[in-house]
């Protein structure tokens, strides 16, 4: 009885000076997961030349995932998927919860009700961007607006550091970030300390097009991610403050790719593939991993560092194993998809992918695509489409032709063509990989329970959306169209 009270008391002196945390025993870790807006991998971690030390060395004691994806390039779709673990016919959330677009009920599972469920104290900081608000009860809510002007980002890090000291129950903080949404700011709040103009950088290289005013709009990109760097850096600094980081899951990831041209509303991989970092405590740092993953993992993920049961109707996997090291067997295909952002660009697509081949289907073949037209508008840019295309190569203008009104199926060889710009869907030699892709997409709308694999529902929703116009902003009934699994 006298050792057990002596062990007891150099146990507390060392909480107590702080040699060991003073997070209850068996507590599961907290979650802090980190959302930007608008951004593809442009970091310095991975190979793009600005400085993002605070991610770099997030990444560095962590696991970067080189091949992360969404299931839609849009702000609603994205969210909803990663909070649901479903994709957007799955949950309903196909299009911008400012449009109307809603999900099919607010009783399906999600993260915010599980975890909170599961004894959780749940944040968020920043936009939500779903339909029904109601389906996602936070304990906390601060910033619901987008913020798109950047004002006030000092209340994004005040807001975590009182999330952190209001509570020692283990906790689930998503933390939203309007950067790198349009506008691109050049500089808020003296960041970045030295922001780069046009001259100093190229033209993102998806886009393939290196003209003047798409270096502008590179640079300043850049600097909203440089920007956006310094602001997880500070709430970085926070979590460790509050004395919680050694036992917190810090979890990084963009929403979806870049609003420039190729980028955010397509399916090219400017706009379904994302930077995704996660430090683990006591995981070794510094991996960098190649499986095809998609924020559709996020949710089983999260169920497993809080011990909660995954639910059945989910299609991803937990990335726990993988983290921890480990190289459990994998999936071969990975999935996305496009139905509207606006309605302004209704676009039905499904896409596929295995480590080297890309197929997108596109059921409304022969239509012109008006996403097109939206993208390279005088919204975004003042020189005219012939002006941008005019410093083009011919592959990547017969590229832009093709994107304006594409054919039944596109094939990339991502390993000899990362940024699409060459179609070999009619190449006999790729014959039999484009039968293998379509094949697997087949069975993966099966599956899922995907109504768009009638073409003719793919051409109904597109007619629909078309017909309710861009004048005003009402729900529509598209319940027809999809199923929950």
């Amino acid at each position: 009885m006298k050792s057990q009270l002596l062990i007891f008391l150099f146990v507390w002196v060392l909480v107590s000076v702080g040699f060991i945390q003073s997070t209850e025993a068996g507590q599961s870790p907290n979650i802090l997961f980190i959302v930007s807006e608008d951004n593809g991998p442009e970091i310095g971690c991975y190979g793009t030349p600005i400085s993002t030390p605070n991610l770099d060395n997030l990444a560095a004691r962590g696991t970067l995932f080189s091949n992360a994806y969404v299931p839609q390039a849009g702000c609603s779709q994205s969210r909803a998927a990663f909070l649901t673990g479903l994709y957007p016919h799955q949950n309903g959330q196909i299009g911008l919860a400012t449009w109307k677009y809603r999900m099919y009920s607010e009783k399906i599972p999600n993260v915010v009700r599980s975890l909170g469920k599961a004894g959780y104290r749940t944040g968020i900081i920043g936009k939500l961007h779903i339909n029904p608000e109601s389906a996602f009860p936070f304990d906390f809510k601060v910033i619901p607006q987008a913020n798109f002007n950047r004002k006030n980002m000092a209340a994004y890090v005040e807001g975590a550091k009182r999330f952190f000291r209001e509570s020692d129950e283990p906790f689930y903080l998503q933390v939203n970030y309007p950067d790198a949404h349009r506008p691109f700011i050049k500089m808020v709040d003296k960041l970045p300390a030295e922001p780069l103009i046009g001259k100093d950088v190229d033209a993102i290289a998806y886009m393939g097009i290196n003209h003047p005013e798409l270096k502008q709009q590179t640079a300043d990109y850049y600097n909203c991610m440089m920007r956006l760097d310094s602001y997880i850096g500070d709430l970085l600094k926070a979590l460790k403050g509050s004395g919680k980081a050694a036992n917190t899951v810090v979890v990084y990831i963009g929403d979806h790719g870049a609003d420039l041209l190729r980028g955010k509303r397509t399916s090219y991989e400017g706009g379904v593939r994302i930077p995704m970092i996660i430090r683990w405590p006591d995981t070794k740092g510094g991996q960098v991993r190649k499986e095809l993953v998609s924020t559709l993992d996020l949710f089983p993920t999260f169920c497993e560092i809080a011990e909660v049961r995954v639910p059945k109707s989910l299609p991803g996997r937990s990335l726990k194993p993988i983290v921890h090291g480990e190289y459990p067997e994998w999936r071969q295909y990975l999935f996305t998809e496009f139905h509207v952002h606006s309605n302004h660009n209704p676009w039905p697509q499904r896409t596929v992918r295995d480590m080297r081949y890309k197929l997108i289907y596109n059921p409304l073949a022969g239509k012109m695509n008006p996403g097109y037209s939206f993208t390279m508008g005088k919204k975004f840019f003042n020189a005219s489409e012939a002006e941008l295309l005019a410093v083009a190569s011919p592959q990547v203008r017969r590229a832009y032709k093709m994107m304006k009104q594409p054919p039944k199926y596109e094939l990339y060889d991502l390993q000899t063509d990362p940024y699409e710009f060459k179609n070999l869907a009619d190449d006999p030699r790729h014959e039999k990989t484009l039968t293998r892709l379509t094949t697997k997409l087949l069975h993966w709308q099966h599956e899922t329970g995907d109504a768009l694999k009638d073409p003719e529902l793919a051409h109904k929703l597109f007619s629909m959306i078309r017909e309710a116009g861009t004048a005003k902003r009402k729900a529509l009934n598209y319940k027809p169209f999809m199923k929950i699994p």
